[in-house]
Order: structure tokens, then C-alpha cells, then sequence
């Protein structure tokens, strides 16, 4: 877990105790499989792939098929890349990544170094509902007080998190 200097520090031992208790991966229902990012490696995204350049593409399907085997749900929800997307797989199984509510743009190094913009400030989810055909996203985006979130950023020094929390963009 990495938390920035300001998020550490408004937390107390029992919540690193909690956090540290909470599962990495769980079904629900038996019917859909959640994780933050894959099965095996928390900090990987799933539906995407870094290029060697800095793009951030849609994954090949047999890369995101071999991530999910092992995993029998029809449904199977995860995030990290904060990019909404759906897959959906060879045997029916759907994957889908809602999105983020208060972070479209972000820069990572690894594994290699990458921006991660979404190109607005609103926050994004899915709502997935289970039909007769099988299960069906649907992605929302919601506008809220973003100006405020990113004057808090700014106050905070956090920068680049004010200028995608501004207008969904890394600078």
C-alpha cells in the first residue's frame, strides 16, 4: 500500500490494522469475481498494457483471457488503470473495469513511465445489471465539485493530481 505524506498521516494503527485485514481478491454471490487490479499482481493492469514508449493500449485478448484463468464467474470487476472498459471473453465471461471517481489522470513509472489521462473531470462508474442474456454495464459519469478536489490537491502539494482533478488531464 502506498499512501502519499498527507493521506499517512491523518491515519491511525487501527487503520493500517483494517486495511492490512482487507482481502485482495473476493467473489460475491458466487457469481462475480473483484479485485483491485488482477488476480495475481495488484499493481498490473488488466485490460491495458503499457507500450515501451509510454502509450496505454487496450491489451491483446489472449494476454487478458490468460490473466483470467482459474476464475469461473461470469462476471469479473476490477480497476487500477481508472480507465472505464469492458472485455468480454471467448467463453462469455465479461470483464469490466468501472472507471474512477476522483482521479482521471495520473503518471506512473512502471513498467514503463506513463500518463494515464481519461480527458474530463467527471467521476465515472458502472452500474452492472444481470439479464436474461447475461450480465450488461452500464457506464455513468457524474459531474461533481472537481474544482474543490483539486484546490485541495494544490493545498495538499500534490500538483499533477490539481491539474487532472481540474480538466482529466496530466500536463
Amino acid at each position: 500500500m502506498v499512501l502519499g505524506p498527507h493521506a499517512h498521516g491523518q491515519l491511525a494503527a487501527r487503520h493500517f490494522d483494517w486495511l492490512r485485514k482487507l482481502p485482495v481478491d473476493m467473489v460475491f454471490r458466487e457469481e462475480i469475481y473483484l479485485c483491485h487490479a488482477t488476480p495475481k499482481d495488484d499493481n498490473l493492469y488488466w485490460l491495458e498494457t503499457v507500450m515501451p514508449e509510454g502509450a496505454v493500449v487496450l491489451r491483446p485478448q489472449a494476454e487478458i483471457e490468460a490473466l483470467a484463468e482459474g476464475i469461473s464467474q461470469p462476471l469479473i470487476l476490477c480497476g487500477h488503470s481508472h480507465i472505464a472498459r469492458m472485455v468480454q471473453l471467448a467463453d462469455g465471461r465479461l470483464i469490466v473495469n468501472p472507471g474512477s471517481v476522483g482521479c482521471p489522470g495520473y503518471e506512473d513509472e512502471l513498467p514503463y513511465p506513463h500518463k494515464v489521462e481519461v480527458g474530463h473531470p467527471l467521476a465515472c462508474y458502472a452500474i452492472v445489471e444481470k439479464t436474461e442474456r447475461g450480465w450488461v454495464p452500464e457506464f455513468r459519469t457524474v459531474a461533481y465539485d472537481h474544482m474543490a478536489m483539486s484546490r485541495l490537491a494544490a493545498e495538499n502539494g500534490r500538483l499533477e493530481w490539481a491539474q487532472a482533478l481540474a480538466t482529466g488531464r496530466v500536463e
